[in-house]
């Protein structure tokens, strides 16, 4: 081991994500990150993903919704809740 590797510690100034985490992107976004994000965690092209959501929302529609689910599930990079969990948690008392 050379000085080099014996002083390389763990890499915690970065937003990204740990390896397997669904995370949205928080950059290299058009709209929310969703499709960034899943590139990101399946290892594909941003572009590619983008594409069959894009032709998912034109064909049946289900692109559209999807995304909308995603981008409310899906938490974004540096945060531990999604928009959904917040809303939930925010509200937690008031439909009792």
């Amino acid at each position: 081991m050379n000085a080099t590797t014996a002083d390389a510690g763990p890499d915690t100034v970065t937003c990204q994500p740990q390896a397997g985490q669904l995370r949205r992107a928080a950059d290299d976004t058009m709209l929310a990150g969703v499709a960034a994000g899943i590139a990101r965690y399946l290892n594909a092209d941003v572009m590619l993903v983008r594409v069959i959501i894009a032709a998912l929302a034109l064909c049946s529609g289900a692109g559209a919704a999807l995304y909308v689910a995603a981008w409310l599930l899906i938490p974004r990079d540096g945060e531990d809740q999604s928009i959904a969990t917040a809303w939930m948690a925010s509200h937690h008392g008031q439909f009792r």
